[in-house]
């Protein structure tokens, strides 16, 4: 049995795992062809990190602005540095703000608005821009499923005033979990930096526990063996009607915050060189079969505007309606494709959010959480098994053999 992963990560090597020691912060600034990066154990960490320093700058401004459909994570994170976030709907059938709502909701207590890089795709960062700085805010750029993507060829986590990557399981280069902060300007360094000091602490415990997760993924992500670190828990969490642990959405409140080891670091920086070429690959794999796709009446797909050159982990698609969208996954979500959701639902409707985040009208995002999927974009899923996922997109959309 094969089971094909539902994000097109980089896979490890076992030679990625032999003793050593790296600045990996280093290597990847020169990768991505930035002055300075800092590196810290999760995107969530280097969120909270920077919400922080952020906040001692303009210590008079408590909220955070945030699409309304996003990672949970991301919640808990501004929670997590004392601050609250305030919601924006999505555009219609779209996954960025709604940038007249965006507007509106900011004023004088805004301390950043996250705009945020879904599935590798380039958010509209100058709508943002434009009104944090009318009110003084920050623009934070969540970059946590974007590394390696730019805009006019400049990285994206530049295009604001700071922003933030993921290293997490299953994204372009992973250390099992970890992050990297970046910002524009020396003064936000040195308070990341700073920040940095007063939150992050080394950890034992973490480290081993990492080091062991780490070397599991590195066995573990292939097709042969996902079946059994992946698809088993997926199909008992559906099983039991519970779609938020079947995508990992069941965060509990403690967020680790603490040291990245130099062992670790030094997997990142061996498998480092082969993430150009893999975004090279899923790059143009994702260029093709979107075109495939958008034959589909009725399928809208994400794609890159001009100028933009995003990463590609996984396709983001919407259908028309809620039922045909569940209409494709009844067939597809078990089926070991890679097919998947991304965000069960808008920020409000998770239990373990709903005090910290305010219940709000959000159509937008609760209609884009209900008509949204993922198909991977892993070079493991062949043309052939793709077609078969189009097919059964075109019935569940109605289209039939039209498309």
């Amino acid at each position: 049995m094969r089971e094909l992963p539902p994000t097109a990560g980089l896979p490890l090597r076992l030679t990625d795992l032999r003793p050593g020691r790296a600045a990996l912060a280093a290597h990847m600034a020169r990768w991505l062809g930035v002055e300075q990066l800092q590196l810290e154990c999760s995107g969530t960490a280097a969120m909270v990190v920077a919400l922080r320093a952020m906040q001692r700058l303009r210590p008079q401004r408590d909220e955070v602005v945030v699409p309304a459909w996003t990672c949970p994570l991301v919640a808990l994170a501004i929670h997590r540095a004392g601050l609250k976030p305030r919601l924006c709907d999505l555009a219609p059938n779209h996954f960025d703000m709604d940038a007249a709502l965006l507007a509106q909701i900011c004023n004088e207590r805004t301390l950043a608005i996250v705009p945020t890089h879904i599935a590798g795709r380039v958010a509209d960062v100058q709508a943002s821009l434009e009104v944090a700085h009318r009110h003084g805010a920050y623009v934070l750029e969540d970059a946590a499923q974007a590394l390696g993507a730019t805009q006019d060829g400049r990285s994206v986590g530049l295009l604001g005033d700071a922003g933030f990557f993921s290293l997490a399981v299953g994204k372009g280069l992973t250390l099992f979990e970890g992050g990297l902060l970046l910002a524009r300007d020396t003064c936000l360094r040195d308070a990341f930096a700073a920040s940095h000091d007063d939150t992050i602490h080394a950890d034992a415990g973490m480290d081993w526990k990492r080091a062991l997760e780490l070397v599991g993924y590195t066995l573990a992500y292939r097709p042969s063996l996902l079946p059994l670190a992946y698809g088993r828990p997926l199909r008992k969490a559906l099983a039991a009607h519970d779609p938020v642990a079947a995508v990992g959405d069941d965060f509990g409140p403690d967020i680790p915050l603490h040291t990245v080891s130099a062992w670790r670091q030094a997997v990142g920086a061996r498998a480092l060189p082969r993430l150009r070429p893999f975004l090279d690959t899923t790059r143009a794999q994702a260029v093709h079969r979107v075109a495939r796709l958008r034959q589909i009446p009725g399928i809208t797909v994400f794609d890159d505007a001009p100028g933009q050159r995003g990463a590609w982990p996984f396709l983001l698609l919407t259908l028309p309606d809620e039922a045909m969208r569940d209409s494709a996954l009844e067939t597809l979500w078990t089926a070991g494709l890679g097919v998947s959701r991304l965000f069960i639902h808008a920020l409000p409707d998770y239990g373990y959010l709903r005090d910290i985040v305010a219940d709000t009208p959000l159509p937008n995002a609760r209609a884009f959480a209900a008509r949204s999927l993922t198909i991977t974009n892993s070079p493991w899923l062949d043309e052939a098994t793709f077609e078969t996922i189009c097919q059964t997109l075109a019935r569940a959309a109605g289209a039939g053999h039209a498309a």
